[in-house]
């Protein structure tokens, strides 16, 4: 069985794990453990990143990697265009996902579970120690401010208006690429659960996310295609089991 080595909240691990659930293949989770736990994703991969695939004696890095190679050893259902523009498209929207909007979701997330300590904690890993998760809770508010300024406010203004034209795309089409589901989808919508948790992130932290975007009105219809894609994909895998 294919086995994937994850951080469970981790954008691109949830990426790849959609890709997985889309081509309906069978997979386990291996949960890493921020510090001691790279020491033997080092060994297993010769780097320290997530998510990390082993398919039998291969073993890969890199969610746009992993999924092209999962795309070779399952090819349907198709999720790289075969029409050479739409491909195009494709591969634009998820390099931009995974980079530019990774970088400013990121961001974003850190100031807001700087600002909340229950989020801040619900991110935690689920196996580090009672005292350690009460010491994350209660930090001192002066740091507070120092990880704000980590958010340039331009920064967060070109995200907002990004995500504006995305939602106003979903409306009309329920696909980014073309007309059926592509990496571009999936890479968006993993990108998408740093700014609001979807179901799948747990009860500690589903539906919360960096205010002013995970409530922000004009946003909704794009994370209501987010979930909608999640529960596709679950039905999707529930039909393969």
């Amino acid at each position: 069985m294919l086995e994937l080595h994850q951080f469970r909240h981790s954008a691109f691990c949830l990426k790849v794990r959609m890709v997985l659930q889309a081509k309906g293949l069978s997979f386990r989770t291996v949960e890493v453990t921020p510090g001691l736990g790279q020491v033997a994703v080092f060994r297993l991969s010769g780097q320290r990143q997530v998510p990390v695939l082993v398919d039998g004696d291969l073993v890969l890095a890199d969610s746009s990697a992993i999924a092209r190679h999962l795309e070779r050893r399952e090819a349907s259902p198709a999720l790289i265009p075969a029409e050479q523009r739409a491909a195009a498209q494709m591969h634009l929207l998820e390099d931009w996902a995974d980079t530019t909007l990774a970088a400013a979701a990121r961001s974003a997330l850190v100031q807001a579970a700087a600002l909340d300590p229950e989020l801040r904690v619900a991110l935690l890993p689920d196996d580090l120690p009672d005292p350690l998760r009460s010491v994350m809770g209660a930090l001192p508010g002066g740091w507070v401010s120092n990880v704000s300024e980590l958010v340039n406010q331009n920064e967060r203004a070109e995200l907002l208006a990004s995500l504006e034209q995305l939602a106003l795309s979903v409306q009309t089409n329920p696909w980014l690429v073309g007309e059926s589901m592509s990496l571009a989808d999936l890479a968006v919508a993993a990108q998408l659960s740093l700014i609001r948790f979807p179901s799948s992130s747990g009860s500690a932290l589903a539906g919360r996310g960096v205010p002013g975007l995970s409530d922000h009105p004009k946003l909704q219809p794009l994370f209501q295609w987010r979930d909608q894609l999640e529960l596709k994909l679950m039905e999707r895998t529930l039909e393969e089991v």
